[in-house]
């Protein structure tokens, strides 16, 4: 196949695109974007609930799809792969199948109780000046770098 994209994104090419993104939505749809509003619209249409934002089920679509295409399709000698190899390197896979499911179970009821998830709450809540996405995305940061380094100590530095 092909190499369409590099392995990362430049930040500056991004941001700024993410950024545009957002508030273009505000504008045309007055709505947020975010991955758990896309899950939770998802759910509806499973369940035949009124009221679901058809354009969210699609993105919540697009984001398995798309992820799919890249990581699979489109790049040369491509495999399955979970994303958590440097925690296989680390931990054996007894360890980590437990360790995945409970920390994604962990986001899960933190999204639910937080009223959004990190991509909603820090980028469409803080742009929104919600002081509550302030301080959810200040806790979700905090326990991302307290998480890493706790990793650190016990792995030696390996994770």
């Amino acid at each position: 196949m092909f190499d369409l994209l590099p392995d990362r994104l430049e930040w500056y090419y991004g941001g700024p695109v993410l950024g545009l993104l957002i508030v273009g939505l505000f504008i045309l749809a007055n709505q947020p974007l975010g991955a758990s509003g896309a899950y939770v619209q998802t759910s509806g249409l499973i369940r035949r609930r009124d009221g679901v934002v058809t354009w969210r089920v699609w993105y919540f679509v697009g984001m398995f799809v798309g992820g799919f295409l890249v990581t699979q399709i489109m790049r040369e000698g491509a495999e399955i792969r979970s994303g958590y190899d440097s925690l296989r390197d680390v931990f054996p896979l007894p360890v980590v199948i437990p360790l995945v499911f409970v920390g994604a179970s962990l986001l899960g009821y933190g999204a639910a109780m937080a009223g959004g998830c990190t991509s909603g709450h820090g980028m469409c809540g803080t742009a929104q000046r919600s002081p509550a996405s302030a301080a959810v995305t200040a806790t979700f940061m905090v326990t991302a770098i307290g998480t890493t380094l706790i990793l650190r100590v016990l792995t030696g530095g390996d994770l």
